[in-house]
Order: C-alpha cells, then sequence, then structure tokens
C-alpha cells in the first residue's frame, strides 16, 4: 500500500495547568493510527478527522508540544470539542 495511502493519526493532550500547548502522545499510521483511533473511541475521547492538520504534526515527536504555527487552528478545535462535550453532559 502506498504511503500516502495510510491512514494516520495524531492524538493531542493538554494541561492547562502543567503544558504551555497541547503535546503529541500518541501518532501513527495504518494499523498504529487505527489501534489510536479505535482506543479514543472506546474512551470516548473526541476525535477530529483532518489529515491537514496531522499531515502537519505528523513530523512531530511524542511529547513533542505543538508548534506556535498550529496554535490557533488546535484551539478552534479544543474549543469546538469542549462546547460538544458541555453540551453532550447537558443531554445526560
Amino acid at each position: 500500500m502506498k504511503e500516502s495511502l495510510l491512514r494516520r493519526a495524531v492524538a493531542l493532550h493538554y494541561d492547562e495547568m502543567k503544558d504551555k500547548a497541547p503535546k503529541v502522545v500518541a501518532k501513527g499510521s495504518g494499523l498504529t493510527a487505527e489501534k489510536i483511533i479505535e482506543e479514543a473511541k472506546k474512551a470516548g475521547v473526541p476525535i477530529q478527522e483532518d489529515p491537514t492538520l496531522v499531515e502537519l504534526m505528523r513530523h512531530l515527536e511524542l511529547d513533542d508540544h505543538i508548534p506556535e504555527e498550529l496554535y490557533e487552528i488546535v484551539a478552534e478545535i479544543f474549543s469546538f470539542i469542549y462546547t460538544l462535550d458541555e453540551k453532550m453532559k447537558k443531554r445526560e
């Protein structure tokens, strides 16, 4: 299979009390990406599919903080996920 056709995943974590920016906690392609996505779904972690963003982040190493150039887009995604999470809590 061509590398460009492989599914890729990057998982981020952000603790505003400890981290200056979100950091990479998992990444991979192919079967590893599928496992990351599967585990995220099992844990109820929201998933945002954005191939362009994953492509920009896939060169980062584990525990690397995202670069400043990505702060705005990642903040928008985190904000969207937070809003969805709050709406889901209200429904329960």
